[in-house]
């Protein structure tokens, strides 16, 4: 791979489908983050996934071998969070989702609650219910406002593919007659969270991804860089389909992380 190194002063990095699968670190995961850190060259963490906090994610990271502290994780869930608590202040709230998701609510200074709520704040969560979602519809429709930490339609799992945040999403959207407000890829608020995290303009960050239509989109609609890594969602095989697809190519193709690795740092 013959390329001029990039002038990008940092990175958002996206997680599973780009450093892992699962619970298995895809190969030179731990090397690109080590050489980043060696090199002093910021970057962070972004994942669309609400469940866990980031303290949870940085966990899970460094179980791979993977270095992460929990000060470089951006997740869909802290991001909802701040959105609300900057227009609404100590709002209250009825979350629809797993720890990750109550855990930053709280942390944000907005109270949860079962009745009344000012916002519905929904992610993953495995343990929906056929009352959950009439409550939702019903609180919705009655004039509360309506969050969705990620569009994420499907997950990979263990067993297989599992039903996302999306897939809970059209069903409170079709109940409520409401169309949430998203925060995560492809949208660009978890962007502008991580973005502003770093303290950079948008133009001197690049996102680093496995998803066309998440990282990839999320990346180009903000105005950021953008590296396509062939290591996940998108492949060699359906790389065209998903060009297509998405409306928008990525500044630079790598195979693998060896070659996000080289590209960055400069090294063999």
């Amino acid at each position: 791979m013959n390329v001029a190194k990039p002038a990008w002063k940092a990175y958002l990095i996206d997680l599973d489908g780009t450093l892992y699968h699962g619970s298995r670190m895809i190969p030179q995961a731990d090397r690109l983050i080590s050489e980043l850190r060696d090199l002093g060259i910021p970057y962070l963490f972004v994942t669309n996934n609400s469940s866990r906090t980031p303290g949870e994610v940085a966990e899970h990271l460094q179980a791979m071998g993977i270095p992460a502290r929990s000060e470089e994780v951006c997740t869909s869930a802290v991001a909802a969070a701040e959105y609300i608590a900057d227009r609404h202040p100590g709002c209250r709230v009825a979350p629809i989702g797993e720890a990750g998701l109550l855990t930053a609510l709280r942390d944000s200074g907005l109270e949860l609650v079962e009745e009344r709520p000012d916002y519905v704040v929904q992610g993953i969560a495995r343990n929906f219910t056929y009352e959950t979602l009439t409550q939702a519809a019903r609180w919705i429709r009655s004039g509360a406002g309506y969050i969705l930490t990620n569009p994420d339609l499907l997950l990979p799992s263990q067993e297989g593919l599992m039903p996302g945040a999306g897939t809970i999403a059209a069903a409170i959207q079709a109940a409520s007659g409401v169309e949430p407000v998203v925060i995560g890829k492809p949208s660009g608020i978890l962007m502008k969270h991580a973005i502003d995290k770093l303290g950079l303009r948008h133009e001197e960050v690049a996102v680093i991804g496995d998803n066309m239509m998440t990282d990839i989109s999320a990346g180009a609609h903000a105005g950021c860089g953008t590296i396509l890594t062939l290591t996940g969602v998108t492949n060699s095989e359906n790389l065209e389909g998903y060009l297509e697809a998405s409306g928008v190519r990525p500044d630079l193709i790598c195979r693998d992380l060896n070659e996000v690795r080289r590209l960055i740092g400069g090294s063999s």
